[in-house]
């Protein structure tokens, strides 16, 4: 019988080594982010910066960094797949890097700090190894955050030129990197020439008391049907100055609603898109798909419909996921518009069911069932749907702030691990993966990135209303050379989700057989390669036992994939604060010789593996194929 155990190393050498190994790589009211707040700019609050590309490691970095790259040799080799499946990085430019020196993130802020976020070489240990990067807003806007939008087809001077852009997008490439953009289609800014044409007109004819469809009027001013127009004042509009109209802005009167019934807003649409297709974006994040008809997803769906449609005309393997933040009940209707993903609202945010995990409100067995309910729901709407897990985002308070008093930090990192091993496209939010803190107003929420210090070369100010508080955890710089960091967790997690394919690709099979109220169980499987046919999954009966081809119980995790190799693996989670040990021979599908392959540990202790008895450590998390 083959077993393989890995042992605990005592001294503090050797024990921050194997930490590098082991530690690898409600629905809420509509709309209800600061977006809808109001034009705001800059601040000097900042926490933390770091004044060199995160590809360039000083001495002590580069040390860490020999430790890491020493071990790499003994890790699963990566199997990185070219699809849509992947792992994305949200930018929040404003905040994230300065080149110039003004206090501002910028287009080529990011072009600095690309090898921070994925250098391109499977063989380096220096970046996150995320492989798309989400740009919020970068068009031309009057507010810091610009989701209020004055041009669709440029780039706001603040960050930079087209050229820019352009230069952003071939790096990305290089490295093999995706880049989509933010597309916010339900509003313009009230400063967008078509809405200020649209207003200047009835201000000049005040005699004008209908907006009926006559030519005359269409031609004399088209841009009055790009927007939602009344004479009668109605829920959700506001009054235009110097008129007696009223128009539709459910944000903020900033923010005036398009008509997307008007097909000369399509067509302005499909040439926007097509713009940014032609520059090389490789998709679109939806901003608000919810409130493109209020309370009507049936003309959410339809409008959206289009759109995929549109989008895929232009770019057939463009990716698009949509920010429909409402319960999955409701947002699993959305993929019948074809659109490629909707983030997952209710595992995300504070009360979601990956921080109850974490805080072990929930058991980790309920995080497998609470995926495969998922799963079924999403497929019976779509069988092509890619699910987009994430934990925190621009609107939402960071994790930092979820957790409080004995073992915050370890459940910092739990959770992070968590939104990583779900399937689909999963999303970080720029910041989490050093543990930055921010919460209340928007504003706090996308402080500044913490590179190194706060005078630091390329050090952002941040948003001006910004809150000064301080980060809990340390910069970028001082995690790096740390191998129990949170920042070096995230990246074995990371990495952990580069080596096995089926964590991101496969379905979720919890095993309660070997689950407690502290440990969770899983199998993640994917296409066994048996037969010619391409979706031939592993079948499983009601105890969760596999069945073989001829009908009997097989071994799951000795089965194989083409695409994949690892047709299955059985993922460990204990979230108890003590370690625990688990009997793997008691699920059938284990087989005689589990090997375990990969781990995730918040601290110094590592999992075991004697035979088919695991020990795994306090908030662990271990892997076995």
């Amino acid at each position: 019988m083959r077993k393989k155990i890995y042992s605990k190393i005592v001294s503090l050498g050797m024990a921050a080594l194997l930490l590098t190994l082991s530690a690898c790589g409600n629905t809420a009211a509509e709309p209800q982010n600061a977006e809808s707040q109001g034009a705001e700019s800059q601040n000097s609050d900042s926490q933390g910066a770091e004044s060199q590309n995160a590809g360039s490691q000083d001495t002590e970095k580069q040390g860490t960094e020999t430790q890491v790259s020493d071990l790499e040799a003994n890790l699963p080799a990566l199997n990185v797949l070219d699809d849509k499946y992947r792992t994305t990085y949200e930018i929040f430019v404003y905040s994230f890097y300065d080149s110039d020196g003004d206090g501002i993130g910028d287009l080529r802020g990011v072009i600095d700090k690309l090898d921070y976020v994925n250098d391109g070489d499977d063989s380096t240990s220096t970046d996150l190894g995320c492989n798309e990067i989400w740009l919020m807003p970068i068009s031309p806007s009057p507010t810091y955050h610009k989701y209020d939008i004055t041009d669709y087809k440029e780039i706001d001077p603040e960050y930079g030129t087209l050229e820019d852009f352009d230069e952003l997008v071939s790096a990305c490439h290089k490295r093999k990197v995706s880049l989509i953009i933010d597309l916010v289609l339900n509003h313009t800014s009230n400063e967008h020439p078509w809405f200020k044409e649209a207003a200047n007109y009835l201000r000049e004819h005040p005699e004008l008391t209908e907006i009926s469809k006559t030519p005359e009027l269409i031609d004399a001013c088209p841009y009055l049907y790009y927007y939602n127009f009344s004479n009668e004042p109605q829920t959700g509009y506001e009054k235009l100055a110097g008129t007696n109209w009223y128009y539709e802005a459910r944000f903020w009167s900033g923010m005036p609603d398009l008509n997307l019934d008007n097909d000369m807003v399509k067509e302005e649409i499909a040439d926007i898109t097509q713009f940014w297709i032609d520059r090389g974006v490789d998709g679109f994040r939806l901003d608000a798909v919810t409130s493109y008809y209020t309370d009507n997803d049936t003309s959410n769906i339809e409008f959206m419909t289009w759109l995929n449609d549109t989008i895929k005309s232009q770019k057939e393997d463009a990716y698009i996921v949509g920010e429909a933040w409402t319960a999955l009940s409701r947002y699993s209707k959305y993929y019948a518009s074809g659109v490629d993903s909707f983030f997952a609202f209710e595992f995300s945010g504070t009360e979601g069911v990956i921080a109850s995990v974490a805080r072990s409100k929930k058991s980790p067995l309920s995080y497998a069932k609470a995926i495969s309910d998922a799963e079924k729901e999403l497929s019976a709407v779509n069988e092509s749907y890619i699910d987009a897990p994430f934990f925190t985002n621009h609107d939402m308070a960071r994790a930092a702030g979820y957790f409080v008093g004995r073992g915050s930090e370890k459940m910092v990192k739990l959770a992070g691990a968590l939104n990583l091993l779900m399937g689909g496209n999963a999303f970080v939010y720029y910041g989490e993966e050093l543990g930055m803190k921010g919460s209340g107003k928007d504003e706090n929420k996308r402080a500044p990135m913490q590179w190194e210090s706060a005078d630091a070369t390329g050090m952002c100010q941040g948003p001006k209303n910004m809150e000064k508080f301080d980060m809990t955890y340390p910069s970028l710089m001082e995690q790096a050379s740390d191998p129990y960091s949170i920042y070096n967790y995230y990246k074995k997690a990371i990495r952990l989700r580069n080596t096995y394919p089926v964590i991101a690709r496969g379905k979720t099979q919890p095993v309660e057989i070997l689950s407690d109220d502290d440990i969770g169980a899983f199998v993640r499987y994917g296409n066994t390669g048996l037969s010619s046919d391409s979706n031939d999954y592993i079948v499983f009966d009601e105890n969760g036992d596999n069945i073989g081809v001829d009908g009997s119980v097989s071994t799951v995790l000795g089965a194989k994939d083409p695409l994949y190799k690892e047709a299955a693996l059985l993922i460990i989670i204990n979230n108890a604060d003590e370690a625990k040990t688990v009997d793997l021979g008691k699920w059938s599908g284990t087989g005689s010789s589990p090997e375990l392959s990969y781990q995730l540990n918040v601290g110094e202790e590592v999992s075991t593996l004697d035979g088919t008895s695991l020990s795994i450590p306090s908030y662990g998390i271990a892997v076995i194929k």
